[in-house]
């Protein structure tokens, strides 16, 4: 049993505390949740009964939450937040196995959609949820069983397995491109920065044996802007060497100093190391290790 039944108010006890937290109004909680203020009122009477505490501090332009009432509706709204995800997670797989992932956007779409074809084909049975983000998190707060991170093992309480190494190159529009192979004249060319990568310009001109103090330019927050703008002739970028294959490909970009191309990172799947690894999890990281190994 996870508590008496005393300690567990409603689900519409505790949607009405949290409407009325976020909205600071009986009548504005009960247009949202389509119940009327008098419906409101009672849901928090009863809970105050139940608890035997007082929430909800009333005059007479607003309903405030007492100062234990504050605290409690934050592990409130966390858990309801996660049971509605779970139910989402149950009606669009209601068989079970769902993998909910955290990607980065072009490593995701550009590298890793592309191949899950084959994955959904080993395994029909895990429905694969992708969602974006640029940064670590905290897998407690967060919908996800897994990530895509990019870098060095920095991220802390998690589990890692290497998925590939990333090379990326100097790149520009061709009638960017200056007829010398010496990467000194990328010191003096418009150099365009992605702002979760902010020291990638130094260390390749460091492994250049190049000082690089107090380098300016464009800043991105994604590859998916960046690479319009090389097209245009803005600068030159140092992007991953899978995702402009291509575009060297048809000359739309090229290479804007040869060489041998520099890596600044791995991509990993990392997973929260206090949870247990669901079916759905190990059965992508198997994947990976076989595919990509």
């Amino acid at each position: 049993m996870i508590a008496p039944r005393r300690f567990l108010p409603s689900i519409s006890s505790l949607l009405a505390l949290e409407a009325v937290d976020r909205l600071g109004s009986a009548s504005a909680a009960a247009e949202e949740l389509a119940l009327t203020q008098s419906a409101i009122s009672r849901q928090l009477k009863t809970m105050e009964e139940q608890l035997g505490v007082e929430l909800v501090q009333r005059d007479r332009v607003r309903l405030h939450l007492t100062p234990a009432a504050q605290e409690y509706v934050q592990t409130a709204r966390a858990a309801l937040t996660q049971l509605a995800q779970a139910s989402l997670k149950l009606k669009a797989n209601p068989t079970g196995g769902t993998l909910s992932l955290s990607i980065l956007p072009a490593f995701g779409m550009h590298w890793l959609a592309p191949r899950l074809q084959d994955f959904a084909r080993r395994h029909p049975e895990v429905s694969v949820n992708l969602s974006t983000r640029l940064k670590p998190f905290d897998f407690a707060s967060e919908p996800f069983d897994a990530a895509i991170h990019f870098g060095r093992r920095d991220w802390a309480g998690v589990d890692y397995l290497k998925i590939m190494r990333e090379e990326v190159l100097p790149v520009c529009a061709p009638a960017l491109r200056q007829a010398t192979n010496d990467p000194g004249w990328l010191l003096r060319a418009p150099l365009l920065h992605l702002d979760t990568r902010p020291d990638a310009w130094e260390r390749w001109f460091a492994a250049h044996d190049l000082a690089a103090p107090g380098l300016r330019g464009m800043l991105f927050d994604q590859f998916s802007t960046m690479i319009p703008a090389v097209a245009n002739g803005l600068g030159v970028a140092l992007l991953p060497s899978y995702l402009v294959a291509d575009d060297l490909t048809k000359g739309r970009l090229v290479v804007a100093c040869d060489g041998p191309a520099i890596s600044l990172g791995s991509y990993y799947l990392v997973w929260p190391q206090n949870r247990a690894t669901a079916p759905p999890l190990a059965s992508f990281r198997t994947w990976l290790q076989e595919a990509f190994a």
